[in-house]
């Protein structure tokens, strides 16, 4: 997946990219319930520490958030990984991320999907992930500066929508842009309490449920 990119000089010679390091956060999240085989596989070939800052780098195989600037977080692997699959519960051709960050759900959707759009409202953010993506070997992520609740029009309709971050309801430009058949995996309430949803677009209507309780950081107003 990512092993011949990161053979590169600027991604070896840590010991934080040792495969026994990265094996034993996917034990972790595989007996929290994270079980797809492609997403452990993706998550398992992928550094997290080449995603944040030189000084976090020790804390990078920890199942918790770390920050990235700007007030932003790099979600905690479970998460990821719970957000991943439950969007991937089948073939998802094109997808839609709201929320680039540092590029690292970015970098799991990947390999996993045909085509990723991916949106950020912080404008350093989004030329670092894509920058980082590029020395990746990624090459089929479309990266934008944006408001990501907004969507992305021009490469609709999506047959999968991914946010991470939190919106106090689900803004109807992403169900407008959400193929028949497609799904949205997002956070959605206040700060004192956030519940992860999936919502099914289907030919007689939508269906939604509640997954589990989470912490995102909430939604920007304006670009930066």
């Amino acid at each position: 997946m990512y092993s011949e990119q990161l053979r590169k000089p600027q991604y070896a010679g840590s010991g934080m990219t040792s495969e026994r390091t990265r094996r034993r956060l996917i034990d972790l999240i595989r007996s929290m319930g994270i079980t797809d085989r492609a997403v452990l596989g993706v998550m398992q070939s992928l550094p997290r520490h080449i995603f944040v800052d030189e000084a976090l780098a020790s804390r990078a195989y920890e199942n918790t958030a770390l920050p990235i600037g700007q007030g932003q977080t790099i979600s905690q692997p479970y998460t990821v990984g719970l957000m991943t699959q439950t969007l991937l519960n089948k073939p998802r051709s094109k997808v839609l991320e709201i929320g680039t960050g540092c590029g690292y759900q970015t970098a799991i959707l990947a390999p996993l999907c045909d085509e990723v759009v991916s949106l950020e409202r912080i404008v350093s953010l989004h030329r670092k992930a894509r920058d980082l993506l590029y020395d990746l070997g990624v090459r089929n992520v479309k990266f934008r500066h944006g408001d990501g609740f907004a969507g992305m029009r021009d490469f609709a309709p999506y047959d999968g929508i991914l946010a991470a971050a939190v919106s106090e309801d689900v803004p109807e430009e992403l169900i407008d842009q959400l193929a028949e058949g497609g799904r949205v995996v997002m956070p959605v309430g206040k700060t004192d309490r956030q519940v992860l949803i999936v919502i099914d677009k289907t030919s007689t209507g939508l269906k939604q449920r509640e997954i589990e309780a989470v912490r995102f950081v909430p939604r920007l107003a304006g670009l930066s």
